[in-house]
Protein backbone atom coordinates (compact mmCIF):
# COMPACT_ATOMS: atom_id res chain seq x y z
CA UNK A 1 0.00 0.00 0.00
CA UNK A 2 1.47 3.31 -0.71
CA UNK A 3 2.82 5.73 1.88
CA UNK A 4 1.07 8.97 0.96
CA UNK A 5 3.29 11.08 2.82
CA UNK A 6 2.55 15.03 1.30
CA UNK A 7 -0.99 14.27 1.74
CA UNK A 8 -1.03 12.66 5.21
CA UNK A 9 2.20 12.91 7.46
CA UNK A 10 3.62 10.16 5.57
CA UNK A 11 1.82 8.05 7.86
CA UNK A 12 -1.70 6.74 6.45
CA UNK A 13 -2.28 4.94 3.18
CA UNK A 14 -3.49 6.73 0.21
CA UNK A 15 -6.34 4.09 -0.26
CA UNK A 16 -7.20 4.42 3.01
CA UNK A 17 -7.09 8.65 2.91
CA UNK A 18 -9.91 8.02 -0.16
CA UNK A 19 -12.07 5.42 1.68
CA UNK A 20 -12.37 7.60 4.61
CA UNK A 21 -13.09 10.60 2.12
CA UNK A 22 -15.20 9.40 -0.71
CA UNK A 23 -18.65 10.94 -1.22
CA UNK A 24 -21.76 10.11 0.63
CA UNK A 25 -24.02 9.69 -2.70
CA UNK A 26 -22.80 7.59 -4.88
CA UNK A 27 -25.86 6.32 -6.22
CA UNK A 28 -25.44 5.35 -9.89
CA UNK A 29 -26.79 7.36 -12.85
CA UNK A 30 -27.87 5.00 -15.79
CA UNK A 31 -29.27 7.09 -18.07
CA UNK A 32 -30.97 10.77 -18.90
CA UNK A 33 -28.42 13.71 -18.68
CA UNK A 34 -25.19 13.46 -17.52
CA UNK A 35 -22.67 16.54 -17.76
CA UNK A 36 -19.52 15.25 -17.01
CA UNK A 37 -16.29 16.52 -15.59
CA UNK A 38 -13.76 16.36 -18.23
CA UNK A 39 -9.97 17.26 -17.52
CA UNK A 40 -7.47 17.30 -20.37
CA UNK A 41 -4.31 19.36 -21.35
CA UNK A 42 -4.76 19.95 -24.76
CA UNK A 43 -7.45 21.76 -26.82
CA UNK A 44 -7.36 19.64 -29.72
CA UNK A 45 -8.87 16.67 -27.10
CA UNK A 46 -11.59 19.76 -26.06
CA UNK A 47 -12.63 19.97 -29.72
CA UNK A 48 -12.61 15.97 -30.21
CA UNK A 49 -14.77 15.34 -27.66
CA UNK A 50 -17.39 18.13 -27.88
CA UNK A 51 -17.80 16.81 -31.25
CA UNK A 52 -18.21 12.87 -30.65
CA UNK A 53 -20.53 13.88 -28.06
CA UNK A 54 -23.48 13.40 -31.06
CA UNK A 55 -22.20 10.14 -31.66
CA UNK A 56 -22.05 9.23 -28.06
CA UNK A 57 -25.46 10.42 -27.49
CA UNK A 58 -26.79 7.67 -30.29
CA UNK A 59 -24.47 4.75 -28.57
CA UNK A 60 -25.63 5.34 -24.81
CA UNK A 61 -28.75 5.87 -22.98
CA UNK A 62 -27.34 9.49 -22.21
CA UNK A 63 -27.34 12.70 -23.16
CA UNK A 64 -24.34 13.78 -23.03
CA UNK A 65 -22.61 17.55 -21.94
CA UNK A 66 -18.91 18.05 -21.00
CA UNK A 67 -18.13 20.65 -18.01
CA UNK A 68 -14.23 21.29 -19.27
CA UNK A 69 -11.38 22.20 -17.46
CA UNK A 70 -7.38 22.60 -19.10
CA UNK A 71 -5.00 21.84 -16.96
CA UNK A 72 -0.96 21.13 -17.64
CA UNK A 73 -0.30 17.65 -18.05
CA UNK A 74 2.40 17.52 -15.82
CA UNK A 75 -0.06 19.20 -12.84
CA UNK A 76 -3.42 16.52 -13.81
CA UNK A 77 -2.28 13.20 -11.84
CA UNK A 78 -1.39 15.54 -8.68
CA UNK A 79 -4.95 17.62 -9.09
CA UNK A 80 -6.27 14.09 -9.40
CA UNK A 81 -5.10 12.55 -6.41
CA UNK A 82 -5.54 16.06 -4.14
CA UNK A 83 -8.91 16.07 -5.11
CA UNK A 84 -9.16 12.47 -4.42
CA UNK A 85 -8.01 12.87 -1.22
CA UNK A 86 -9.73 15.98 -0.04
CA UNK A 87 -13.22 13.41 -1.30
CA UNK A 88 -14.43 16.48 -3.76
CA UNK A 89 -13.83 17.93 -7.11
CA UNK A 90 -12.54 15.11 -9.02
CA UNK A 91 -13.56 14.85 -12.92
CA UNK A 92 -15.70 12.28 -14.34
CA UNK A 93 -13.11 11.86 -16.86
CA UNK A 94 -9.31 12.98 -17.32
CA UNK A 95 -6.31 12.37 -20.06
CA UNK A 96 -3.46 11.38 -18.81
CA UNK A 97 -0.08 12.14 -21.03
CA UNK A 98 1.93 8.70 -20.91
CA UNK A 99 4.25 10.50 -18.80
CA UNK A 100 1.45 12.02 -15.93
CA UNK A 101 0.03 8.13 -16.53
CA UNK A 102 3.24 6.78 -14.16
CA UNK A 103 2.01 8.63 -11.54
CA UNK A 104 -1.11 6.33 -11.36
CA UNK A 105 0.77 3.08 -11.21
CA UNK A 106 2.52 3.70 -7.65
CA UNK A 107 1.13 1.57 -5.12
CA UNK A 108 -2.98 1.17 -5.26
CA UNK A 109 -3.32 4.48 -7.50
CA UNK A 110 -5.23 3.79 -9.94
CA UNK A 111 -7.38 0.84 -8.52
CA UNK A 112 -8.72 3.38 -6.17
CA UNK A 113 -9.47 5.57 -8.35
CA UNK A 114 -9.38 4.63 -12.37
CA UNK A 115 -12.71 2.61 -13.41
CA UNK A 116 -10.54 -0.60 -14.66
CA UNK A 117 -11.66 -0.56 -18.60
CA UNK A 118 -11.22 -4.18 -19.58
CA UNK A 119 -14.67 -5.60 -19.47
CA UNK A 120 -15.93 -2.62 -21.54
CA UNK A 121 -13.55 -3.01 -23.99
CA UNK A 122 -13.52 -7.30 -24.21
CA UNK A 123 -15.65 -7.60 -27.46
CA UNK A 124 -12.74 -5.23 -29.36
CA UNK A 125 -9.58 -6.67 -27.79
CA UNK A 126 -8.57 -8.57 -30.79
CA UNK A 127 -9.09 -5.68 -32.37
CA UNK A 128 -7.07 -3.37 -30.59
CA UNK A 129 -3.88 -3.24 -30.79
CA UNK A 130 -2.15 -4.53 -27.39
CA UNK A 131 0.83 -2.53 -27.40
CA UNK A 132 -0.33 0.48 -26.65
CA UNK A 133 -2.87 -1.24 -24.63
CA UNK A 134 0.48 -1.78 -21.81
CA UNK A 135 1.56 1.50 -20.98
CA UNK A 136 -1.85 2.26 -19.75
CA UNK A 137 -2.42 -1.02 -17.67
CA UNK A 138 -1.01 -2.57 -14.44
CA UNK A 139 -1.72 -6.05 -13.31
CA UNK A 140 -3.73 -6.91 -16.02
CA UNK A 141 -6.04 -4.41 -15.78
CA UNK A 142 -6.78 -1.94 -18.00
CA UNK A 143 -6.98 2.01 -16.67
CA UNK A 144 -6.76 4.47 -19.99
CA UNK A 145 -7.42 4.21 -23.79
CA UNK A 146 -4.91 5.87 -25.39
CA UNK A 147 -5.31 8.32 -28.34
CA UNK A 148 -2.92 7.10 -30.40
CA UNK A 149 -0.40 4.37 -31.79
CA UNK A 150 2.72 6.70 -32.45
CA UNK A 151 4.64 5.09 -34.66
CA UNK A 152 7.92 6.30 -35.51
CA UNK A 153 9.09 6.75 -38.88
CA UNK A 154 12.11 8.91 -40.70
CA UNK A 155 11.61 11.93 -41.36
CA UNK A 156 13.91 13.48 -44.12
CA UNK A 157 14.84 16.22 -46.52
CA UNK A 158 13.84 14.39 -49.75
CA UNK A 159 15.58 17.25 -51.81
CA UNK A 160 18.72 17.19 -50.27
CA UNK A 161 19.28 13.37 -50.25
CA UNK A 162 19.02 13.52 -53.86
CA UNK A 163 21.23 16.69 -54.28
CA UNK A 164 23.76 15.07 -52.10
CA UNK A 165 23.50 11.33 -53.56
CA UNK A 166 22.25 9.34 -50.19
CA UNK A 167 21.75 6.57 -52.34
CA UNK A 168 17.89 4.93 -52.13
CA UNK A 169 18.81 1.95 -51.03
CA UNK A 170 19.87 1.94 -47.76
CA UNK A 171 17.99 -0.26 -45.14
CA UNK A 172 20.09 -0.30 -42.18
CA UNK A 173 21.08 2.37 -39.41
CA UNK A 174 24.66 1.66 -39.40
CA UNK A 175 24.77 2.34 -43.53
CA UNK A 176 23.01 5.92 -43.14
CA UNK A 177 25.21 6.42 -40.14
CA UNK A 178 28.36 5.52 -42.35
CA UNK A 179 27.02 7.66 -44.91
CA UNK A 180 26.25 10.38 -42.52
CA UNK A 181 29.74 10.87 -41.04
CA UNK A 182 31.10 11.31 -44.22
CA UNK A 183 28.82 14.06 -44.99
CA UNK A 184 29.14 15.69 -42.19
CA UNK A 185 32.88 15.84 -42.58
CA UNK A 186 32.78 17.01 -46.20
CA UNK A 187 29.27 19.05 -46.10
CA UNK A 188 28.46 19.54 -42.53
CA UNK A 189 25.37 17.73 -42.45
CA UNK A 190 23.74 15.38 -39.94
CA UNK A 191 21.41 12.79 -40.93
CA UNK A 192 19.46 12.72 -37.42
CA UNK A 193 19.41 14.69 -33.90
CA UNK A 194 19.11 13.91 -30.23
CA UNK A 195 17.71 16.40 -27.51
CA UNK A 196 20.95 16.82 -24.65
CA UNK A 197 19.30 19.57 -22.55
CA UNK A 198 15.77 18.88 -22.31
CA UNK A 199 15.69 15.61 -19.67
CA UNK A 200 12.05 14.50 -21.23
CA UNK A 201 13.78 14.71 -24.62
CA UNK A 202 17.03 13.37 -23.66
CA UNK A 203 15.35 10.37 -22.75
CA UNK A 204 12.85 9.95 -25.40
CA UNK A 205 15.94 10.20 -28.09
CA UNK A 206 17.17 7.02 -26.67
CA UNK A 207 14.25 5.15 -25.69
CA UNK A 208 12.71 5.32 -29.02
CA UNK A 209 15.75 3.57 -30.47
CA UNK A 210 16.10 1.20 -27.61
CA UNK A 211 12.51 0.36 -28.40
CA UNK A 212 13.47 -0.84 -31.98
CA UNK A 213 16.29 -2.24 -31.16
CA UNK A 214 14.21 -4.96 -28.83
CA UNK A 215 14.70 -3.12 -25.43
CA UNK A 216 12.94 -1.08 -23.03
CA UNK A 217 13.63 0.86 -20.21
CA UNK A 218 11.46 -1.25 -17.44
CA UNK A 219 10.51 -4.78 -17.94
CA UNK A 220 6.50 -6.13 -17.14
CA UNK A 221 6.60 -5.28 -13.47
CA UNK A 222 7.74 -2.19 -13.81
CA UNK A 223 11.87 -2.70 -12.63
CA UNK A 224 14.71 -1.36 -14.56
CA UNK A 225 15.96 -3.21 -17.33
CA UNK A 226 18.52 -1.18 -19.12
CA UNK A 227 21.41 -3.14 -17.96
CA UNK A 228 20.87 -5.70 -21.04
CA UNK A 229 22.73 -6.12 -24.49
CA UNK A 230 20.16 -4.05 -26.41
CA UNK A 231 20.60 -1.24 -24.32
CA UNK A 232 23.94 -0.86 -24.32
CA UNK A 233 24.30 -1.53 -28.15
CA UNK A 234 21.34 1.50 -28.74
CA UNK A 235 23.58 3.31 -26.54
CA UNK A 236 26.94 2.48 -28.18
CA UNK A 237 25.24 3.63 -31.66
CA UNK A 238 24.10 7.04 -29.99
CA UNK A 239 27.61 8.05 -28.90
CA UNK A 240 28.94 6.91 -32.32
CA UNK A 241 26.61 8.65 -34.18
CA UNK A 242 27.27 11.95 -32.05
CA UNK A 243 30.87 11.56 -31.56
CA UNK A 244 31.08 11.00 -36.06
CA UNK A 245 28.72 13.65 -36.64
CA UNK A 246 25.82 12.15 -38.24
CA UNK A 247 24.25 12.79 -35.20
CA UNK A 248 23.55 16.63 -34.24
CA UNK A 249 22.74 17.20 -31.10
CA UNK A 250 19.91 20.03 -30.36
CA UNK A 251 18.76 21.33 -27.04
CA UNK A 252 15.32 19.73 -27.70
CA UNK A 253 13.49 18.13 -30.38
CA UNK A 254 10.58 21.69 -30.80
CA UNK A 255 12.79 24.54 -30.38
CA UNK A 256 15.13 27.08 -31.56
CA UNK A 257 18.64 25.02 -31.71
CA UNK A 258 16.66 22.01 -33.68
CA UNK A 259 15.10 25.17 -35.83
CA UNK A 260 17.75 26.37 -36.70
CA UNK A 261 19.29 23.08 -37.72
CA UNK A 262 16.71 22.59 -40.16
CA UNK A 263 16.80 26.19 -41.45
CA UNK A 264 20.25 25.57 -42.20
CA UNK A 265 19.85 22.40 -43.91
CA UNK A 266 22.46 21.00 -41.07
CA UNK A 267 20.10 18.45 -39.88
CA UNK A 268 18.06 16.78 -43.03
CA UNK A 269 16.37 13.85 -41.06
CA UNK A 270 15.23 12.65 -37.86
CA UNK A 271 13.41 9.87 -36.13
CA UNK A 272 10.03 10.60 -34.37
CA UNK A 273 6.55 9.40 -34.22
CA UNK A 274 3.70 9.84 -36.54
CA UNK A 275 2.41 13.23 -34.70
CA UNK A 276 5.81 14.84 -35.06
CA UNK A 277 4.81 15.93 -38.73
CA UNK A 278 2.22 18.54 -37.41
CA UNK A 279 4.09 19.32 -34.12
CA UNK A 280 7.48 19.52 -34.59
CA UNK A 281 8.33 19.44 -38.87
CA UNK A 282 6.27 21.36 -40.00
CA UNK A 283 5.64 24.49 -37.33
CA UNK A 284 9.48 24.95 -37.35
CA UNK A 285 9.94 25.21 -41.26
CA UNK A 286 6.88 25.66 -43.06
CA UNK A 287 9.11 27.47 -45.69
CA UNK A 288 10.16 23.58 -46.83
CA UNK A 289 6.83 22.12 -47.72
CA UNK A 290 7.24 19.92 -50.46
CA UNK A 291 10.96 19.15 -49.57
CA UNK A 292 10.43 16.74 -46.86
CA UNK A 293 9.21 13.25 -47.34
CA UNK A 294 8.70 10.16 -44.96
CA UNK A 295 9.38 6.25 -44.93
CA UNK A 296 9.86 3.76 -42.36
CA UNK A 297 12.75 3.45 -39.67
CA UNK A 298 15.82 2.37 -41.31
CA UNK A 299 16.95 -1.43 -39.68
CA UNK A 300 19.45 -2.37 -37.23
CA UNK A 301 21.85 -4.70 -38.74
CA UNK A 302 21.22 -6.71 -35.68
CA UNK A 303 17.58 -7.23 -35.94
CA UNK A 304 14.52 -5.40 -34.02
CA UNK A 305 11.39 -4.04 -35.45
CA UNK A 306 11.00 -1.97 -38.51
CA UNK A 307 8.99 0.82 -36.49
CA UNK A 308 9.29 2.47 -32.96
CA UNK A 309 7.06 4.42 -30.77
CA UNK A 310 6.63 7.90 -28.32
CA UNK A 311 4.02 9.60 -26.31
CA UNK A 312 0.29 8.91 -25.95
CA UNK A 313 -2.40 10.60 -24.23
CA UNK A 314 -4.90 8.14 -22.44
CA UNK A 315 -8.86 8.88 -21.27
CA UNK A 316 -9.71 7.14 -17.95
CA UNK A 317 -12.72 7.54 -16.07
CA UNK A 318 -12.91 7.85 -12.46
CA UNK A 319 -14.55 4.87 -10.76
CA UNK A 320 -17.53 4.78 -8.24
CA UNK A 321 -19.20 8.02 -8.96
CA UNK A 322 -22.43 8.84 -10.03
CA UNK A 323 -21.51 9.12 -13.93
CA UNK A 324 -18.73 6.40 -14.55
CA UNK A 325 -21.36 4.68 -16.44
CA UNK A 326 -21.62 7.95 -18.49
CA UNK A 327 -17.94 8.68 -18.90
CA UNK A 328 -17.20 5.37 -20.10
CA UNK A 329 -19.61 5.36 -22.10
CA UNK A 330 -18.20 8.55 -23.86
CA UNK A 331 -14.63 7.38 -23.74
CA UNK A 332 -16.21 4.04 -25.71
CA UNK A 333 -18.04 6.11 -28.48
CA UNK A 334 -15.44 8.46 -28.93
CA UNK A 335 -12.47 6.26 -29.25
CA UNK A 336 -13.76 2.54 -30.40
CA UNK A 337 -15.84 3.77 -33.22
CA UNK A 338 -14.29 3.48 -36.54
CA UNK A 339 -15.27 6.33 -38.25
CA UNK A 340 -14.31 8.61 -34.80
CA UNK A 341 -11.14 6.96 -35.34
CA UNK A 342 -10.74 8.00 -38.89
CA UNK A 343 -11.76 11.44 -38.03
CA UNK A 344 -8.77 11.36 -34.93
CA UNK A 345 -6.53 11.29 -37.57
CA UNK A 346 -7.82 13.62 -39.60
CA UNK A 347 -8.47 16.00 -37.18
CA UNK A 348 -5.11 15.70 -34.69
CA UNK A 349 -2.79 13.32 -36.75
CA UNK A 350 -3.20 10.91 -34.39
CA UNK A 351 -3.11 7.00 -35.69
CA UNK A 352 -5.69 4.69 -35.22
CA UNK A 353 -5.56 1.71 -32.11
CA UNK A 354 -7.75 -0.46 -33.88
CA UNK A 355 -5.85 -2.64 -36.45
CA UNK A 356 -9.15 -3.01 -38.84
CA UNK A 357 -9.20 0.94 -39.24
CA UNK A 358 -5.62 0.40 -40.81
CA UNK A 359 -7.30 -0.86 -43.56
CA UNK A 360 -9.91 2.32 -44.29
CA UNK A 361 -9.55 3.68 -47.99
CA UNK A 362 -10.36 7.22 -46.63
CA UNK A 363 -7.21 7.08 -44.75
CA UNK A 364 -5.24 5.49 -47.80
CA UNK A 365 -6.52 8.44 -50.02
CA UNK A 366 -5.29 11.01 -47.60
CA UNK A 367 -2.03 13.26 -49.04
CA UNK A 368 -0.43 15.64 -47.38
CA UNK A 369 0.76 18.58 -49.46
CA UNK A 370 3.41 19.00 -47.10
CA UNK A 371 5.53 16.16 -47.85
CA UNK A 372 4.73 16.75 -51.47
CA UNK A 373 1.34 14.98 -51.82
CA UNK A 374 2.91 11.96 -50.11
CA UNK A 375 0.17 9.51 -48.75
CA UNK A 376 1.60 8.96 -45.17
CA UNK A 377 -1.32 6.53 -44.05
CA UNK A 378 0.59 3.63 -46.50
CA UNK A 379 3.87 4.07 -44.55
CA UNK A 380 2.02 3.99 -41.13
CA UNK A 381 0.46 0.63 -42.03
CA UNK A 382 3.31 -1.20 -43.68
CA UNK A 383 4.86 -0.96 -39.97
CA UNK A 384 1.85 -1.24 -37.67
CA UNK A 385 2.32 -4.86 -37.02
CA UNK A 386 6.01 -4.57 -35.71
CA UNK A 387 5.17 -2.10 -33.52
CA UNK A 388 6.87 -2.66 -29.89
CA UNK A 389 5.79 -2.40 -26.29
CA UNK A 390 6.29 0.48 -23.89
CA UNK A 391 6.50 -1.02 -20.40
CA UNK A 392 6.57 1.50 -17.28
CA UNK A 393 7.39 2.42 -14.02
CA UNK A 394 5.53 4.52 -11.13
CA UNK A 395 9.42 5.69 -10.54
CA UNK A 396 9.52 7.47 -14.62
CA UNK A 397 10.27 10.37 -13.41
CA UNK A 398 13.56 9.33 -11.55
CA UNK A 399 15.19 7.62 -14.27
CA UNK A 400 14.35 10.38 -16.54
CA UNK A 401 16.58 12.64 -14.16
CA UNK A 402 19.43 10.12 -13.29
CA UNK A 403 19.46 8.37 -16.66
CA UNK A 404 19.34 11.67 -19.28
CA UNK A 405 22.41 13.05 -17.29
CA UNK A 406 24.71 9.73 -17.93
CA UNK A 407 23.34 10.07 -21.70
CA UNK A 408 25.11 13.51 -21.97
CA UNK A 409 28.11 12.04 -20.24
CA UNK A 410 28.56 9.11 -23.10
CA UNK A 411 27.67 11.57 -25.62
CA UNK A 412 30.83 14.05 -24.66
CA UNK A 413 32.66 10.21 -24.50
CA UNK A 414 33.45 11.04 -20.47
CA UNK A 415 32.26 7.69 -19.99
CA UNK A 416 31.50 4.36 -21.96
CA UNK A 417 28.19 3.29 -22.60
CA UNK A 418 28.21 0.59 -20.72
CA UNK A 419 29.58 3.02 -17.41
CA UNK A 420 26.57 5.22 -17.86
CA UNK A 421 23.65 2.58 -18.08
CA UNK A 422 25.51 1.11 -15.02
CA UNK A 423 25.67 3.87 -13.06
CA UNK A 424 21.85 5.47 -14.26
CA UNK A 425 20.98 1.77 -12.63
CA UNK A 426 22.51 2.07 -9.67
CA UNK A 427 21.39 5.82 -8.69
CA UNK A 428 17.91 4.31 -10.01
CA UNK A 429 17.90 1.32 -7.59
CA UNK A 430 19.36 3.75 -4.68
CA UNK A 431 16.99 6.59 -5.07
CA UNK A 432 13.81 4.22 -5.68
CA UNK A 433 15.07 1.99 -2.61
CA UNK A 434 14.84 5.16 -0.22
Amino acid sequence: MLRWGAAAGGSIALGALLAGCSPQSTAAVRSGHADLSFWTHDPGYEKFFTEALPVADRKSDFDFALDITTIAAADIPTKLIAQAVAGTGTPDVAGLEIGAFCRMLRGDIAAELLSDLSPSVASRKDDLIGARLTPFSKDGHLYALDSDTPLCVYYHRADQFKALGIPDDLTTWEEYMDVGAKLNKSKGVSLHAVAVTDPGGTLQSYQILLLQRGGDLYDEDGGIAIQTPEAERTLRFLVDGVQSGAIATVADMYGPSLQSGLKGGTILAVDMPSWYASYGIKPNVPEQKGKWKVRNLPRFAGGGSTTSVGGGTGFSVLRDKPLTKAGIDLVLAAYLDPDQQVKRYQDLGYLPTLRSVYDDPRLAALSDPYFGGQQLFGVYKSVVDDVPSQHQSADASILQTVLSGYLIKAYKGQISPKQALDAAAADFRGQTRA
